[in-house]
């Protein structure tokens, strides 16, 4: 069983008299790293699954003396897909403020449900923390450093969810699955998404473009919608961590692009597999484009594991010239470029570097990724 980085952190952060709470995207393993939680805190637990109708029908209107019963002896409550049960966070609530004892522990796919129902009821009595796919450090902490960077052509192919590194023979037929049902299927159980097949046109043209920018009039025309639904089914996505979104970076220069967006995927085995492109690396075209989206991604897995605050950009200016990621931390400023094959040793345009003089330049190529993805 691989290990998750985010496990000491957790630890540290139980009984402490808050609610700890999990999120992040389906299939991810956030009930496997409740388990390896569990186990290194070895206290009597209740577990609840908010996908069972009996557990969101007796918890549909919490009171303390119902509570009580419920608990009994119980040190720890486990609420597992907890964004399906209704009032979830004032159930949370009752518990923290008056069982001091019981340690609760939430996880939720779909951010925009669960935060939504936790954040009023819980302010100031939760943490929080997001689970993403395997990240890079994770799988060489697991195996060996050589074997995870022979490994790249397939972590760009096929990705990084638990059941892809576990099953790796198996791999396309798990990712279109997942890719099919289980991705969206917060999304769909909603009333907000009344376009099923408008909503897989607008995921496939995002994959089709990971690594350009997004122009959402273009992009609704292409589907044949009107802008505002685009707008909010790419919010709906972002929202279940689905897909991210990097803002234009301006600051000193004139002519910087500054409304624009770039929209990357979480993990690129999903974009692989809403294309249906699962070709090796030598028979396709976007391959810059892949590595862009999988060094980001893991990138951001990195900052939150690490819980490292950072603001994250691109920059264009109208000329073209661009840098393909920023990132600002209290610690520092980086600009980074991504180039897949290092033919020779490009640099950063001169204008921005004029401009941010204490940015500090990284070449990112398929060879010389390492201290990006530890830095």
């Amino acid at each position: 069983m691989i290990i998750r980085k985010q496990l000491d952190y957790a630890l540290a952060r139980l009984f402490k008299g808050k609610a700890f709470i999990i999120f992040g995207p389906r299939q991810t393993g956030k009930t496997t790293f409740v388990e390896q939680l569990l186990a290194k805190v070895n206290k009597k637990t209740l577990y609840l699954n908010g996908d069972d109708a009996d557990v969101r029908e007796s918890l549909a209107r919490p009171n303390a003396a119902q509570i009580t019963q419920m608990l009994g002896n119980y040190e720890v409550l486990f609420i597992d897909e907890a964004q399906r049960i209704n009032d979830v966070g004032l159930l949370i609530k009752i518990i923290v403020d008056r069982f001091k004892n019981v340690q609760v522990i939430a996880t939720g796919s779909s951010a925009f449900e669960l935060s939504g129902k936790i954040n009023e009821p819980l302010t100031g009595r939760k943490y929080e923390m997001m689970l993403l796919p395997f990240s890079y450090a994770e799988l060489v902490n697991d195996t060996d450093f050589v074997t995870e960077e022979r490994s790249l052509e397939q972590r760009l192919i096929y990705g990084s969810y638990p059941e892809i590194i576990n099953d790796p023979h198996n791999a396309e037929e798990h990712l279109k699955l997942l890719a099919d049902s289980y991705l969206y299927k917060d999304l769909f159980a909603l009333e907000e998404v009344k376009k099923p097949l408008l909503f897989e046109k607008i995921v496939k043209a995002l994959a089709l473009q990971i690594g350009s920018e997004v122009n959402f009039s273009e992009l609704a025309q292409l589907v044949k919608a009107d802008q505002k639904t685009v707008d909010k089914y790419i919010s709906l996505l972002e929202k279940s961590f689905v897909v991210f979104t990097l803002p234009a970076f301006s600051g000193n220069v004139r002519n910087e692009i500054k409304k624009n967006k770039k929209i990357y995927f979480y993990d690129t085995g999903i974009v692989n597999a809403i294309t249906r492109n699962f070709n090796s690396l030598s028979n396709r075209n976007d391959v810059g484009a892949l590595f862009e989206n999988y060094m980001i991604a893991e990138r951001l897995k990195f900052l939150h594991q690490n819980q490292i605050e950072a603001s994250c950009f691109f920059w264009r200016t109208t000329q073209q010239q661009e840098v393909d990621y920023i990132e600002k931390t209290k610690a520092q400023f980086l600009a980074v470029e991504f180039k897949w094959t290092q033919k020779s040793r490009n640099k950063l345009p001169v204008t921005f570097t004029a401009a941010y003089p204490e940015a500090k330049a990284l070449l990112v190529s398929k060879n010389e990724r390492g201290s990006f993805l530890n830095t």
